[in-house]
């Protein structure tokens, strides 16, 4: 709750203990009181901002100032005989101004203005915002065959630190997602109060001095989500060292705003799951899309920001839900990514049959857990078989994090939208809590970008022995003869000992797939 929300609910308060016991009630004080709740109110609404959850709030300031200054009625109807009838009125008043100032306080506690955890790591954020059109194709979502792919691309990246810069919102207009709150089955305006929540980001920010280039992510948001809802795992990633390009996905998001003021709303035919994997390759090329025009951006960028500090050659993806089988469909077809993580999916038929050539980590859940979450057990089959499919015929490094307790928006900053308990009531958040969820989720993400993009092998996080968190399981297969750039290989830590010592570099082809088995070196840990 902001600041003159808290001052406005207090004076309304302290007016309704003036106002309901005679004996504290004196004309002058519910007056200035009355009065002070109505200029905190514009105060309030001038530099905060209203939003529908203080309506209430609005209502009882305004019933408090008409009751202070009704005049004092005395005479016949002070008599005995209306003594009884004017004490039930005054009780039912006083109750009626208990409840209304209940709901006051409730309503924007329940749909609080949040702010972001500070990320861990040393750089500050800076963040732009592009509009790229692709005159090479088409768009598949409207009947328009003059239309070109359009998409608004969001990118985070270490800046130089400044205390006093303004912060990014998280997001310019609350109403593009009401289609998520229309999946929750509430009002789509319900959510328009996230205008007002910040980030750690600074809009346009010079970029960090030094370390030369940065790895490169691009993420891919959820089913009728938004290219900023993991900003929670974004902000900790950029903070560590790397650059994050957030797609959003025309007609796939709940809603893209074009600079012309023009909306892509979301298509309902995405709800069906068989034009969903019609489109998945199209979603798919949104990502190589996005690496083409990043490598304009790091040529000249039109802000004069990113200009030659991107590093396209240490380039993966990320994407939760509908955004990691994307992520997966984008690794099948493009080789310059170097490290591929989905999130709580299935994977996409053609994945499962040619499978991955990347490292790749699947962050998800366990069986038990989705099937407490409500998820039918066809999609939890589906889910759990396709992931472990292409993990166990990976050629190269895979990993594969289960997590006990955590629901699928677990994955996603939906659970700070509300307050407990009414995000686990809607199914925002499971057992685990969202606080602990998200501080796996970026401790294992961060891990392993940093061990694939970065080069720091040294991840105790990935070893199968890892108890810093007993609530997952990681199953780990480690290749010793990884592949790179398709040619060379390189000897990397298997758990043989022997293997280990020598670390020798090789100069050959990776080998044939039926002989792919003997460089691995597979070890499971169940830790709860």
């Amino acid at each position: 709750m902001r600041t003159l929300e808290s001052l406005l609910l207090l004076v309304n308060s302290a007016t309704f203990i003036a106002l309901a016991f005679p004996r504290l009630r004196a004309k002058r004080i519910t007056r200035f009181l009355s009065f002070t709740a109505l200029l905190a109110t514009g105060a309030q609404v001038l530099l905060e901002g209203a939003r529908w959850q203080m309506a209430p709030a609005y209502a009882v300031t305004v019933s408090f100032l008409l009751i202070s200054l009704l005049p004092n009625v005395k005479g016949a109807a002070d008599d005995s005989a209306h003594r009884p009838l004017r004490r039930l009125e005054r009780q039912a008043g006083i109750t009626l101004g208990a409840v209304a100032l209940v709901l006051t306080c409730l309503l924007p506690f329940a749909f609080p203005v949040f702010r972001f955890p500070a990320p861990t790591g040393p750089y500050a954020i800076g963040t732009l915002t592009y509009h790229w059109i692709d005159a090479d194709r088409a768009e598949i979502f409207t009947a328009d065959p003059n239309d070109r792919r359009q998409l608004m691309v969001q990118i985070w990246y270490p800046a130089k630190a400044n205390a006093s810069a303004t912060r990014a919102p998280y997001l310019q207009d609350g109403s593009a997602l009401a289609p998520v709150a229309r999946l929750l089955r509430m009002p789509g305006w319900v959510f328009a109060h996230l205008k007002y929540d910040m980030t750690n980001a600074m809009p346009s920010a010079p970029m960090a001095d030094g370390a030369g280039a940065f790895p490169v992510l691009i993420f891919s948001h959820g089913r009728g989500g938004v290219r900023q809802h993991n900003t929670f795992q974004v902000e900790e990633l950029v903070s560590h060292g790397y650059v994050v390009a957030a797609i959003d996905h025309p007609y796939a998001a709940a809603g893209v705003d074009f600079p012309d003021r023009r909306r892509a709303s979301y298509d309902p035919r995405m709800s069906d799951r068989r034009f969903q994997d019609r489109v998945l390759p199209f979603l798919a090329q949104d990502v190589s899309f996005t690496l083409n025009q990043l490598a304009g951006i790091n040529r000249s960028d039109p802000s004069g920001v990113l200009t030659g500090r991107l590093d396209l050659d240490r380039a993966g993806v990320f994407g939760v839900s509908l955004g990691g089988a994307v992520a997966a469909q984008a690794c099948l077809g493009d080789r310059r990514l170097q490290a591929c993580l989905p999130m709580d999916v299935y994977m996409p038929t053609d994945v499962v049959r040619d499978g991955l050539r990347q490292p790749t980590m699947w962050i998800s859940r366990d069986a038990e857990t989705m099937h407490l979450e409500g998820w039918t057990q066809t999609d939890i089959d589906e889910t759990q078989s396709t992931m472990r499919h292409v993990f166990d015929r990976l050629p190269g490094d895979g990993y594969l994090v289960l997590v006990h307790g955590m629901f699928h928006q677990n994955l996603s900053d939906f659970p700070y939208f509300v307050s407990p308990p009414l995000d686990m009531w809607l199914g925002l958040d499971g057992p685990i809590g969202a606080r602990r969820a998200h501080n796996i989720i970026n401790a294992y993400s961060r891990a392993f970008f940093d061990r694939y993009l970065k080069g720091a092998t040294a991840q105790p996080l990935l070893e199968a022995s890892a108890s810093q968190y007993p609530d997952v399981l990681l199953k780990a297969r480690r290749s010793w003869c990884r592949p790179f750039q398709d040619v060379q290989m390189f000897c990397l830590r298997s758990g043989n000992r022997k293997l280990d010592r020598a670390r020798t570099r090789v100069t050959e082809r990776p080998p044939r797939t039926s002989d792919r088995s003997k460089c691995f070196c597979e070890a499971d840990s169940d830790q709860y």
